[in-house]
Protein backbone atom coordinates (compact mmCIF):
# COMPACT_ATOMS: atom_id res chain seq x y z
CA UNK A 1 0.00 0.00 0.00
CA UNK A 2 1.35 3.43 -0.98
CA UNK A 3 2.53 5.65 1.85
CA UNK A 4 0.37 8.67 2.65
CA UNK A 5 1.70 11.74 4.42
CA UNK A 6 0.48 15.21 5.35
CA UNK A 7 2.15 17.93 3.29
CA UNK A 8 1.95 21.67 2.79
CA UNK A 9 0.98 22.66 -0.73
CA UNK A 10 4.51 23.88 -1.43
CA UNK A 11 5.97 20.64 -0.11
CA UNK A 12 3.58 18.67 -2.32
CA UNK A 13 4.69 20.62 -5.39
CA UNK A 14 8.29 19.79 -4.59
CA UNK A 15 7.32 16.13 -4.26
CA UNK A 16 5.46 16.35 -7.57
CA UNK A 17 8.59 17.72 -9.22
CA UNK A 18 10.61 14.81 -7.88
CA UNK A 19 8.06 12.21 -8.97
CA UNK A 20 7.72 13.86 -12.40
CA UNK A 21 11.41 13.33 -13.09
CA UNK A 22 12.38 16.99 -13.02
CA UNK A 23 16.15 17.44 -13.29
CA UNK A 24 16.65 21.23 -13.06
CA UNK A 25 14.94 23.84 -10.88
CA UNK A 26 15.81 27.53 -10.58
CA UNK A 27 14.03 30.10 -8.42
CA UNK A 28 14.17 33.42 -6.64
CA UNK A 29 12.62 33.39 -3.15
CA UNK A 30 9.29 35.14 -2.85
CA UNK A 31 6.47 34.45 -0.42
CA UNK A 32 4.34 32.36 -0.86
CA UNK A 33 6.47 30.30 -3.28
CA UNK A 34 9.77 30.16 -1.38
CA UNK A 35 9.43 26.81 0.41
CA UNK A 36 9.04 24.86 -2.86
CA UNK A 37 12.76 25.13 -3.56
CA UNK A 38 13.65 24.58 0.10
CA UNK A 39 11.66 21.33 0.15
CA UNK A 40 13.07 20.31 -3.23
CA UNK A 41 16.61 20.32 -1.82
CA UNK A 42 15.90 17.01 -0.07
CA UNK A 43 15.92 15.42 -3.54
CA UNK A 44 19.24 16.96 -4.60
CA UNK A 45 20.67 13.57 -5.58
CA UNK A 46 18.13 13.56 -8.43
CA UNK A 47 17.25 17.24 -8.96
CA UNK A 48 19.59 20.20 -9.38
CA UNK A 49 18.21 23.21 -7.47
CA UNK A 50 19.50 26.78 -7.33
CA UNK A 51 18.69 30.29 -6.20
CA UNK A 52 18.96 32.65 -9.15
CA UNK A 53 19.59 36.39 -8.75
CA UNK A 54 16.12 37.13 -10.13
CA UNK A 55 13.09 35.50 -11.78
CA UNK A 56 14.13 36.39 -15.33
CA UNK A 57 17.36 34.48 -14.87
CA UNK A 58 15.56 31.58 -13.19
CA UNK A 59 13.16 31.27 -16.13
CA UNK A 60 15.97 31.40 -18.68
CA UNK A 61 17.87 28.68 -16.80
CA UNK A 62 14.78 26.48 -16.89
CA UNK A 63 14.30 27.20 -20.60
CA UNK A 64 17.91 26.23 -21.28
CA UNK A 65 17.48 22.94 -19.44
CA UNK A 66 14.29 22.26 -21.40
CA UNK A 67 16.06 22.94 -24.68
CA UNK A 68 18.76 20.47 -23.62
CA UNK A 69 16.04 17.84 -23.29
CA UNK A 70 15.23 17.46 -19.58
CA UNK A 71 12.18 18.35 -17.51
CA UNK A 72 12.78 21.68 -15.79
CA UNK A 73 10.99 24.27 -13.69
CA UNK A 74 11.26 27.78 -12.26
CA UNK A 75 9.49 29.08 -9.13
CA UNK A 76 8.43 32.61 -8.22
CA UNK A 77 5.64 34.71 -6.73
CA UNK A 78 3.19 36.63 -8.89
CA UNK A 79 5.16 39.89 -9.01
CA UNK A 80 8.24 37.82 -9.89
CA UNK A 81 6.42 36.78 -13.06
CA UNK A 82 6.60 40.42 -14.13
CA UNK A 83 10.40 40.19 -13.97
CA UNK A 84 10.25 36.93 -15.94
CA UNK A 85 7.85 38.33 -18.56
CA UNK A 86 10.57 38.90 -21.16
CA UNK A 87 11.56 35.24 -21.58
CA UNK A 88 7.99 34.10 -20.82
CA UNK A 89 6.41 35.73 -23.86
CA UNK A 90 9.14 34.43 -26.17
CA UNK A 91 9.36 30.86 -24.90
CA UNK A 92 5.61 30.72 -25.47
CA UNK A 93 6.43 30.96 -29.19
CA UNK A 94 9.38 28.60 -28.98
CA UNK A 95 7.70 25.76 -27.14
CA UNK A 96 9.72 23.10 -25.32
CA UNK A 97 11.90 20.05 -25.73
CA UNK A 98 11.87 18.64 -22.21
CA UNK A 99 8.75 19.58 -20.25
CA UNK A 100 8.83 23.12 -18.85
CA UNK A 101 6.67 24.40 -15.96
CA UNK A 102 6.77 27.74 -14.16
CA UNK A 103 5.28 27.71 -10.66
CA UNK A 104 3.73 31.09 -9.89
CA UNK A 105 2.18 31.81 -6.48
CA UNK A 106 -0.48 34.53 -6.29
CA UNK A 107 -1.27 36.35 -3.06
CA UNK A 108 -5.02 37.13 -2.70
CA UNK A 109 -5.38 39.20 0.44
CA UNK A 110 -1.95 40.83 0.10
CA UNK A 111 -0.36 38.91 2.94
CA UNK A 112 3.16 39.63 1.72
CA UNK A 113 2.98 41.54 -1.54
CA UNK A 114 2.63 44.98 -3.03
CA UNK A 115 -0.32 44.10 -5.27
CA UNK A 116 -2.95 41.42 -5.94
CA UNK A 117 -2.36 40.80 -9.63
CA UNK A 118 -3.86 37.68 -11.16
CA UNK A 119 -1.36 35.41 -12.93
CA UNK A 120 -4.10 34.02 -15.15
CA UNK A 121 -4.37 37.43 -16.84
CA UNK A 122 -0.64 37.47 -17.59
CA UNK A 123 -0.79 33.90 -18.86
CA UNK A 124 -3.64 34.71 -21.24
CA UNK A 125 -1.68 37.63 -22.65
CA UNK A 126 1.39 35.42 -23.10
CA UNK A 127 -0.75 32.54 -24.43
CA UNK A 128 0.57 30.17 -21.78
CA UNK A 129 -1.60 27.30 -20.49
CA UNK A 130 -2.39 27.37 -16.76
CA UNK A 131 -3.07 24.51 -14.36
CA UNK A 132 -4.43 25.22 -10.86
CA UNK A 133 -4.80 22.67 -8.05
CA UNK A 134 -7.25 22.83 -5.14
CA UNK A 135 -5.36 20.95 -2.42
CA UNK A 136 -2.03 19.34 -1.62
CA UNK A 137 -2.89 16.02 -3.26
CA UNK A 138 -3.77 17.76 -6.50
CA UNK A 139 -0.70 19.99 -6.19
CA UNK A 140 1.49 16.89 -6.41
CA UNK A 141 -0.52 14.99 -9.01
CA UNK A 142 -1.38 17.95 -11.25
CA UNK A 143 2.27 19.00 -11.27
CA UNK A 144 3.19 15.68 -12.82
CA UNK A 145 0.39 16.07 -15.36
CA UNK A 146 1.67 19.55 -16.25
CA UNK A 147 4.93 18.06 -17.54
CA UNK A 148 3.12 15.41 -19.54
CA UNK A 149 0.92 18.03 -21.20
CA UNK A 150 3.87 20.35 -21.73
CA UNK A 151 5.66 17.73 -23.77
CA UNK A 152 2.51 16.48 -25.51
CA UNK A 153 1.48 19.92 -26.78
CA UNK A 154 4.96 21.50 -27.03
CA UNK A 155 3.96 24.28 -24.64
CA UNK A 156 5.46 25.73 -21.48
CA UNK A 157 2.91 25.65 -18.64
CA UNK A 158 2.24 27.89 -15.66
CA UNK A 159 1.30 26.08 -12.46
CA UNK A 160 -0.70 28.65 -10.48
CA UNK A 161 -1.02 28.45 -6.71
CA UNK A 162 -2.13 30.91 -4.04
CA UNK A 163 -1.05 31.70 -0.50
CA UNK A 164 -3.83 29.56 0.99
CA UNK A 165 -2.87 26.51 -1.07
CA UNK A 166 0.88 27.00 -0.58
CA UNK A 167 0.59 27.09 3.21
CA UNK A 168 -2.31 24.67 3.84
CA UNK A 169 -1.82 21.01 4.59
CA UNK A 170 -3.40 17.96 3.02
CA UNK A 171 -2.93 14.21 2.61
CA UNK A 172 -0.60 13.22 -0.22
CA UNK A 173 0.04 9.73 -1.54
CA UNK A 174 3.72 9.18 -2.32
CA UNK A 175 4.73 7.54 -5.60
CA UNK A 176 8.03 6.54 -7.16
CA UNK A 177 10.07 8.91 -9.29
CA UNK A 178 9.28 8.61 -12.98
CA UNK A 179 12.20 7.46 -15.10
CA UNK A 180 12.00 9.99 -17.91
CA UNK A 181 14.59 9.66 -20.64
CA UNK A 182 16.32 12.85 -21.73
CA UNK A 183 15.10 14.04 -25.09
CA UNK A 184 17.84 14.46 -27.69
CA UNK A 185 18.76 18.01 -28.58
CA UNK A 186 18.11 18.90 -32.19
CA UNK A 187 19.29 22.16 -33.69
CA UNK A 188 16.17 23.94 -34.91
CA UNK A 189 16.73 27.56 -35.89
CA UNK A 190 13.13 28.30 -37.02
CA UNK A 191 11.78 27.02 -33.67
CA UNK A 192 14.33 28.32 -31.21
CA UNK A 193 15.70 31.58 -32.63
CA UNK A 194 13.10 34.28 -32.12
CA UNK A 195 14.06 36.69 -34.89
CA UNK A 196 11.05 38.35 -36.58
CA UNK A 197 10.78 36.00 -39.56
CA UNK A 198 10.85 32.90 -37.36
CA UNK A 199 8.60 34.39 -34.68
CA UNK A 200 5.85 35.12 -37.20
CA UNK A 201 5.74 31.46 -38.20
CA UNK A 202 5.94 30.30 -34.59
CA UNK A 203 2.99 32.53 -33.66
CA UNK A 204 0.88 30.66 -36.21
CA UNK A 205 2.11 27.35 -34.81
CA UNK A 206 1.31 28.11 -31.17
CA UNK A 207 -2.18 29.29 -32.12
CA UNK A 208 -2.75 25.83 -33.60
CA UNK A 209 -1.32 24.17 -30.49
CA UNK A 210 -3.54 26.24 -28.25
CA UNK A 211 -6.62 25.21 -30.21
CA UNK A 212 -5.60 21.57 -29.88
CA UNK A 213 -5.14 21.98 -26.13
CA UNK A 214 -8.46 23.81 -25.79
CA UNK A 215 -10.19 20.90 -27.53
CA UNK A 216 -8.39 18.34 -25.37
CA UNK A 217 -9.39 20.31 -22.25
CA UNK A 218 -12.98 19.12 -22.73
CA UNK A 219 -11.97 15.56 -21.86
CA UNK A 220 -8.96 16.06 -19.55
CA UNK A 221 -9.32 14.53 -16.10
CA UNK A 222 -8.03 17.82 -14.66
CA UNK A 223 -11.52 19.21 -15.30
CA UNK A 224 -14.25 17.43 -13.38
CA UNK A 225 -18.06 17.74 -13.44
CA UNK A 226 -19.81 16.91 -10.14
CA UNK A 227 -23.57 16.80 -10.70
CA UNK A 228 -25.91 17.15 -7.72
CA UNK A 229 -28.91 19.46 -7.29
CA UNK A 230 -29.20 21.35 -10.59
CA UNK A 231 -30.87 24.45 -9.15
CA UNK A 232 -27.41 25.86 -8.48
CA UNK A 233 -24.38 25.20 -10.67
CA UNK A 234 -20.93 26.56 -9.89
CA UNK A 235 -17.85 26.83 -12.07
CA UNK A 236 -14.75 27.21 -9.92
CA UNK A 237 -11.10 26.27 -9.57
CA UNK A 238 -8.25 26.25 -7.08
CA UNK A 239 -8.82 26.94 -3.39
CA UNK A 240 -12.30 28.50 -3.98
CA UNK A 241 -13.47 24.97 -4.84
CA UNK A 242 -13.03 24.08 -1.15
CA UNK A 243 -15.20 27.03 -0.12
CA UNK A 244 -17.87 26.05 -2.64
CA UNK A 245 -18.04 22.47 -1.35
CA UNK A 246 -18.33 23.70 2.23
CA UNK A 247 -20.91 26.41 1.59
CA UNK A 248 -22.93 24.64 -1.13
CA UNK A 249 -22.58 20.89 -0.51
CA UNK A 250 -25.67 20.05 -2.62
CA UNK A 251 -24.82 22.23 -5.63
CA UNK A 252 -23.54 20.91 -8.94
CA UNK A 253 -19.94 21.92 -9.57
CA UNK A 254 -17.68 22.10 -12.58
CA UNK A 255 -14.19 22.08 -11.08
CA UNK A 256 -11.54 23.31 -13.48
CA UNK A 257 -7.93 22.19 -13.10
CA UNK A 258 -6.88 23.61 -16.48
CA UNK A 259 -7.94 27.26 -16.32
CA UNK A 260 -6.31 28.43 -19.56
CA UNK A 261 -7.45 27.52 -22.13
CA UNK A 262 -10.96 26.84 -20.90
CA UNK A 263 -12.92 23.73 -21.98
CA UNK A 264 -15.70 25.49 -23.91
CA UNK A 265 -17.76 22.40 -24.79
CA UNK A 266 -17.61 21.09 -21.23
CA UNK A 267 -18.68 24.47 -19.85
CA UNK A 268 -21.54 24.70 -22.33
CA UNK A 269 -22.68 21.21 -21.39
CA UNK A 270 -22.55 21.98 -17.67
CA UNK A 271 -24.35 25.30 -18.08
CA UNK A 272 -27.16 23.60 -19.98
CA UNK A 273 -27.83 21.27 -17.04
CA UNK A 274 -28.22 23.85 -14.26
CA UNK A 275 -30.84 26.52 -13.59
CA UNK A 276 -28.57 29.26 -12.26
CA UNK A 277 -24.86 29.31 -13.04
CA UNK A 278 -22.39 30.98 -10.68
CA UNK A 279 -18.72 31.51 -11.36
CA UNK A 280 -16.62 31.58 -8.20
CA UNK A 281 -13.02 32.71 -8.70
CA UNK A 282 -10.75 34.85 -6.54
CA UNK A 283 -9.36 38.10 -7.94
CA UNK A 284 -10.12 38.92 -11.60
CA UNK A 285 -13.14 37.63 -13.60
CA UNK A 286 -10.93 35.60 -15.91
CA UNK A 287 -13.26 32.62 -16.30
CA UNK A 288 -16.39 34.72 -16.04
CA UNK A 289 -15.56 37.08 -18.89
CA UNK A 290 -14.80 34.21 -21.27
CA UNK A 291 -17.92 32.29 -20.34
CA UNK A 292 -20.12 35.34 -20.82
CA UNK A 293 -18.44 36.10 -24.15
CA UNK A 294 -19.76 32.72 -25.36
CA UNK A 295 -23.32 33.88 -24.63
CA UNK A 296 -23.68 31.78 -21.47
CA UNK A 297 -25.61 33.57 -18.69
CA UNK A 298 -23.72 33.51 -15.42
CA UNK A 299 -23.60 35.29 -12.08
CA UNK A 300 -20.16 36.43 -10.99
CA UNK A 301 -18.46 39.58 -9.86
CA UNK A 302 -21.70 41.52 -9.53
CA UNK A 303 -22.16 39.66 -6.24
CA UNK A 304 -18.55 38.65 -5.50
CA UNK A 305 -15.54 40.83 -4.81
CA UNK A 306 -12.44 41.19 -6.97
CA UNK A 307 -10.37 41.80 -3.85
CA UNK A 308 -8.81 39.43 -1.34
CA UNK A 309 -9.57 35.86 -0.39
CA UNK A 310 -12.98 34.22 -0.45
CA UNK A 311 -14.54 32.11 2.30
CA UNK A 312 -17.43 29.70 2.76
CA UNK A 313 -19.35 32.29 4.78
CA UNK A 314 -18.91 34.88 2.05
CA UNK A 315 -20.41 32.46 -0.48
CA UNK A 316 -23.32 31.61 1.80
CA UNK A 317 -24.09 35.27 2.18
CA UNK A 318 -23.73 36.12 -1.52
CA UNK A 319 -25.50 33.11 -3.06
CA UNK A 320 -27.88 31.83 -0.37
CA UNK A 321 -28.52 35.27 1.16
CA UNK A 322 -27.69 33.78 4.53
CA UNK A 323 -26.12 35.80 7.28
CA UNK A 324 -24.21 33.20 9.29
CA UNK A 325 -24.64 33.68 13.01
CA UNK A 326 -21.02 33.69 13.93
CA UNK A 327 -19.68 34.33 17.37
CA UNK A 328 -17.49 37.36 17.35
CA UNK A 329 -13.91 36.13 17.78
CA UNK A 330 -11.86 37.44 20.63
CA UNK A 331 -10.11 40.59 19.57
CA UNK A 332 -6.34 40.22 19.57
CA UNK A 333 -4.32 43.30 20.34
CA UNK A 334 -3.11 45.22 17.33
CA UNK A 335 0.30 43.96 16.24
CA UNK A 336 1.61 46.04 13.36
CA UNK A 337 4.68 44.71 11.55
CA UNK A 338 7.91 45.92 13.08
CA UNK A 339 11.64 45.36 12.70
CA UNK A 340 13.01 42.67 15.01
CA UNK A 341 14.79 43.67 18.22
CA UNK A 342 18.43 44.19 17.31
CA UNK A 343 17.75 44.57 13.58
CA UNK A 344 20.66 46.50 12.01
CA UNK A 345 18.20 48.37 9.78
CA UNK A 346 16.77 50.13 12.84
CA UNK A 347 19.97 52.00 13.62
CA UNK A 348 20.30 53.11 9.98
CA UNK A 349 16.75 54.43 9.93
CA UNK A 350 17.27 56.14 13.28
CA UNK A 351 20.19 58.09 11.83
CA UNK A 352 18.22 58.98 8.69
CA UNK A 353 15.29 60.10 10.83
CA UNK A 354 17.61 62.22 12.98
CA UNK A 355 18.99 63.88 9.83
CA UNK A 356 15.43 64.44 8.55
CA UNK A 357 16.21 62.47 5.40
CA UNK A 358 13.75 61.01 2.94
CA UNK A 359 14.38 57.54 1.49
CA UNK A 360 13.26 55.89 -1.71
CA UNK A 361 12.65 52.35 -0.48
CA UNK A 362 12.60 48.84 -1.89
CA UNK A 363 11.18 45.36 -1.26
CA UNK A 364 12.41 43.69 1.93
CA UNK A 365 12.42 43.92 5.72
CA UNK A 366 13.61 47.51 5.46
CA UNK A 367 10.26 48.53 3.95
CA UNK A 368 9.19 48.66 7.61
CA UNK A 369 11.22 51.86 7.85
CA UNK A 370 8.09 53.53 6.48
CA UNK A 371 6.11 53.09 9.69
CA UNK A 372 6.31 55.05 12.94
CA UNK A 373 8.37 55.87 14.81
CA UNK A 374 11.12 55.63 12.18
CA UNK A 375 8.99 56.98 9.30
CA UNK A 376 11.87 57.33 6.84
CA UNK A 377 10.86 55.30 3.77
CA UNK A 378 8.74 57.45 1.43
CA UNK A 379 8.30 55.09 -1.54
CA UNK A 380 8.19 51.34 -2.17
CA UNK A 381 7.26 50.01 -5.59
CA UNK A 382 9.11 46.90 -6.74
CA UNK A 383 12.43 45.06 -6.58
CA UNK A 384 15.31 47.38 -7.40
CA UNK A 385 13.13 50.46 -7.83
CA UNK A 386 14.65 52.54 -5.02
CA UNK A 387 17.78 53.48 -6.94
CA UNK A 388 15.92 54.24 -10.17
CA UNK A 389 13.36 56.32 -8.27
CA UNK A 390 16.10 58.43 -6.70
CA UNK A 391 17.69 58.83 -10.13
CA UNK A 392 14.39 59.98 -11.63
CA UNK A 393 13.90 62.54 -8.88
CA UNK A 394 17.35 63.99 -9.46
CA UNK A 395 16.83 64.24 -13.21
CA UNK A 396 13.44 65.86 -12.66
CA UNK A 397 14.36 68.43 -10.01
CA UNK A 398 18.15 68.71 -10.01
CA UNK A 399 21.01 67.92 -7.65
CA UNK A 400 19.99 70.22 -4.84
CA UNK A 401 16.52 68.67 -4.60
CA UNK A 402 17.89 65.28 -3.50
CA UNK A 403 20.39 66.52 -0.90
CA UNK A 404 17.99 65.22 1.75
CA UNK A 405 17.15 62.00 -0.10
CA UNK A 406 18.80 58.58 -0.26
CA UNK A 407 17.92 55.25 -1.86
CA UNK A 408 17.68 52.27 0.52
CA UNK A 409 18.00 48.70 -0.77
CA UNK A 410 19.01 45.29 0.64
CA UNK A 411 21.87 43.08 -0.49
CA UNK A 412 19.70 40.40 -2.13
CA UNK A 413 17.50 42.99 -3.81
CA UNK A 414 20.57 44.92 -5.00
CA UNK A 415 21.79 41.79 -6.78
CA UNK A 416 18.27 41.07 -8.06
CA UNK A 417 17.78 44.29 -10.03
CA UNK A 418 19.37 47.13 -8.07
CA UNK A 419 22.74 46.74 -9.79
CA UNK A 420 21.14 47.67 -13.13
CA UNK A 421 19.78 50.88 -11.64
CA UNK A 422 23.14 51.76 -10.14
CA UNK A 423 24.80 51.28 -13.52
CA UNK A 424 22.21 53.62 -14.99
CA UNK A 425 23.04 56.31 -12.43
CA UNK A 426 26.75 56.16 -13.20
CA UNK A 427 26.22 55.99 -16.96
CA UNK A 428 23.92 59.01 -16.97
CA UNK A 429 26.06 61.29 -14.78
CA UNK A 430 23.68 61.13 -11.83
CA UNK A 431 23.98 62.49 -8.34
CA UNK A 432 22.68 60.54 -5.37
CA UNK A 433 23.50 58.40 -2.34
CA UNK A 434 22.56 54.73 -2.24
CA UNK A 435 22.45 52.82 1.05
CA UNK A 436 22.82 49.05 0.64
CA UNK A 437 21.66 47.47 3.89
CA UNK A 438 23.70 44.28 3.70
CA UNK A 439 22.42 41.85 6.32
CA UNK A 440 23.98 38.84 4.54
CA UNK A 441 20.72 37.10 3.67
CA UNK A 442 17.38 37.32 1.89
CA UNK A 443 15.65 38.23 5.11
CA UNK A 444 11.96 38.87 4.47
CA UNK A 445 11.34 35.48 2.84
CA UNK A 446 13.04 33.47 5.57
CA UNK A 447 16.84 33.76 5.27
CA UNK A 448 17.70 32.30 1.90
CA UNK A 449 21.22 32.52 0.52
CA UNK A 450 22.11 34.59 -2.53
CA UNK A 451 25.10 35.30 -4.74
CA UNK A 452 26.91 37.33 -2.06
CA UNK A 453 26.55 34.93 0.90
CA UNK A 454 29.04 32.30 -0.22
CA UNK A 455 26.63 29.37 -0.07
CA UNK A 456 24.30 27.79 -2.66
CA UNK A 457 20.73 26.58 -2.19
CA UNK A 458 22.14 23.06 -1.91
CA UNK A 459 24.40 24.19 0.95
CA UNK A 460 27.66 24.05 -0.99
CA UNK A 461 30.30 26.76 -0.52
CA UNK A 462 30.74 29.07 -3.49
CA UNK A 463 32.27 32.37 -4.52
CA UNK A 464 30.64 35.27 -2.68
CA UNK A 465 30.10 38.40 -4.76
CA UNK A 466 32.06 41.31 -3.30
CA UNK A 467 29.39 44.02 -3.26
CA UNK A 468 31.77 46.96 -2.60
CA UNK A 469 34.02 45.78 -5.43
CA UNK A 470 31.01 45.34 -7.68
CA UNK A 471 29.92 48.92 -7.02
CA UNK A 472 33.40 50.18 -7.85
CA UNK A 473 33.48 48.01 -10.97
CA UNK A 474 30.43 49.77 -12.42
CA UNK A 475 32.08 53.14 -11.85
CA UNK A 476 31.11 54.33 -8.37
CA UNK A 477 34.16 56.12 -6.92
CA UNK A 478 32.78 56.72 -3.44
CA UNK A 479 32.02 53.36 -1.79
CA UNK A 480 32.02 52.93 2.01
CA UNK A 481 31.41 49.86 4.18
CA UNK A 482 30.26 50.66 7.73
CA UNK A 483 28.92 48.73 10.72
CA UNK A 484 25.23 49.64 10.96
CA UNK A 485 25.58 50.22 14.72
CA UNK A 486 28.44 52.71 14.39
CA UNK A 487 26.07 55.64 14.71
CA UNK A 488 28.65 58.43 14.71
CA UNK A 489 30.49 57.18 11.63
CA UNK A 490 27.24 56.40 9.83
CA UNK A 491 25.84 59.89 10.49
CA UNK A 492 29.10 61.55 9.46
CA UNK A 493 29.33 59.52 6.23
CA UNK A 494 25.72 60.14 5.21
CA UNK A 495 26.13 63.89 5.73
CA UNK A 496 29.28 63.96 3.63
CA UNK A 497 27.98 61.77 0.80
CA UNK A 498 24.60 63.45 0.24
CA UNK A 499 26.55 66.70 -0.17
CA UNK A 500 28.49 65.30 -3.12
CA UNK A 501 27.56 66.02 -6.74
CA UNK A 502 28.12 62.44 -7.84
CA UNK A 503 27.05 58.91 -7.03
CA UNK A 504 27.91 57.47 -3.61
CA UNK A 505 27.26 54.04 -2.10
CA UNK A 506 27.21 53.38 1.64
CA UNK A 507 27.06 49.69 2.58
CA UNK A 508 26.00 48.90 6.14
CA UNK A 509 27.55 45.46 6.56
CA UNK A 510 25.88 43.93 9.62
CA UNK A 511 24.29 40.43 9.56
CA UNK A 512 20.62 39.87 10.32
CA UNK A 513 20.21 39.42 14.08
CA UNK A 514 18.36 36.13 13.52
CA UNK A 515 21.44 34.61 11.88
CA UNK A 516 23.56 35.03 15.01
CA UNK A 517 23.02 32.02 17.28
CA UNK A 518 25.56 33.06 19.94
CA UNK A 519 24.48 34.08 23.43
CA UNK A 520 23.64 37.75 23.44
CA UNK A 521 25.02 40.55 25.61
CA UNK A 522 22.73 41.52 28.48
CA UNK A 523 21.72 45.13 29.17
CA UNK A 524 19.67 46.58 32.02
CA UNK A 525 18.14 50.01 32.53
CA UNK A 526 18.69 51.87 35.83
CA UNK A 527 15.49 53.69 36.74
CA UNK A 528 17.33 55.94 39.20
CA UNK A 529 19.57 57.28 36.42
CA UNK A 530 16.87 57.55 33.74
CA UNK A 531 16.00 61.17 32.89
CA UNK A 532 12.88 60.15 30.93
CA UNK A 533 14.20 61.97 27.85
CA UNK A 534 12.96 59.23 25.51
CA UNK A 535 16.07 59.13 23.30
CA UNK A 536 16.44 55.36 23.67
CA UNK A 537 12.78 54.92 22.65
CA UNK A 538 13.09 56.82 19.37
CA UNK A 539 14.22 53.83 17.25
CA UNK A 540 11.09 51.91 18.31
CA UNK A 541 12.77 48.75 19.57
CA UNK A 542 10.07 46.35 20.84
CA UNK A 543 12.34 45.27 23.72
CA UNK A 544 12.13 48.79 25.19
CA UNK A 545 9.10 49.74 27.27
CA UNK A 546 8.22 52.47 29.74
CA UNK A 547 7.52 51.88 33.41
CA UNK A 548 4.43 53.57 34.93
CA UNK A 549 6.63 56.41 36.18
CA UNK A 550 8.06 57.06 32.71
CA UNK A 551 11.45 55.43 33.24
CA UNK A 552 12.72 52.77 30.85
CA UNK A 553 12.59 48.98 31.13
CA UNK A 554 14.44 46.49 28.91
CA UNK A 555 12.71 43.15 28.36
CA UNK A 556 15.61 40.71 28.48
CA UNK A 557 13.52 37.99 26.81
CA UNK A 558 13.31 40.14 23.68
CA UNK A 559 16.57 42.10 23.84
CA UNK A 560 19.22 40.81 21.44
CA UNK A 561 22.01 42.92 22.88
CA UNK A 562 22.64 45.20 19.91
CA UNK A 563 23.56 48.09 22.22
CA UNK A 564 21.73 50.77 20.23
CA UNK A 565 19.84 52.01 23.29
CA UNK A 566 23.06 52.32 25.32
CA UNK A 567 24.68 54.33 22.53
CA UNK A 568 21.73 56.71 22.50
CA UNK A 569 21.58 57.24 26.27
CA UNK A 570 23.62 60.27 27.39
CA UNK A 571 23.11 59.65 31.09
CA UNK A 572 24.56 56.14 31.51
CA UNK A 573 21.15 54.84 32.51
CA UNK A 574 21.64 51.71 30.41
CA UNK A 575 24.43 49.33 31.42
CA UNK A 576 26.00 46.30 29.79
CA UNK A 577 26.13 43.73 32.59
CA UNK A 578 27.12 40.64 30.62
CA UNK A 579 29.15 40.28 27.43
CA UNK A 580 27.95 38.03 24.65
CA UNK A 581 29.57 34.70 23.89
Amino acid sequence: MAEKVIMLGNEAIARGAYEAGVKVSSAYPGTPSTEISEYLVQYKDDVYEEWAPNEKVATEVAVGASLAGVRSMACMKHVGLNVAADPLYSVSYMGVNGGLVLVVADDPGLYSSQNEQDTRMVARAAQIPVIEPSDSAEAKDFFKTAFELSEQFDRPFIFRTTTRLAHSQGIVELCDRAQVEDKPYEKNIPKNVMMPGNAKLRHVEIEKRNLELAEAANTLSLNKMEMNDTKIGVITSGIPYQYVKEALPDASVLKLGLVNPLPKKLIEEFASKVETLYIVEELDPVIEEQVRSWGIPAVGKEIFTVQGEYSANMLRKAILKENPDLKKPAEAPGRPPILCPGCPHRSVFHVLNKLKMHAAGDIGCYTLGAVAPLSVIDTTMCMGSSISTLHGMEKAKGKEYIKNWVAVIGDSTFLHTGINSLMNMVYNHATGTVLILDNSTTGMTGHQDHAATGKTLQGDPTYAIDIPALCRAVGVKNVYEINAFDLLLLEKTIKEEVARDEVSVIITKTPCVLLDKRKKPLYIAHADKCKKCGMCMKPGCPAMTKNPDGTIHIDDTMCTGCGLCKDLCKFDAIELIKEGE
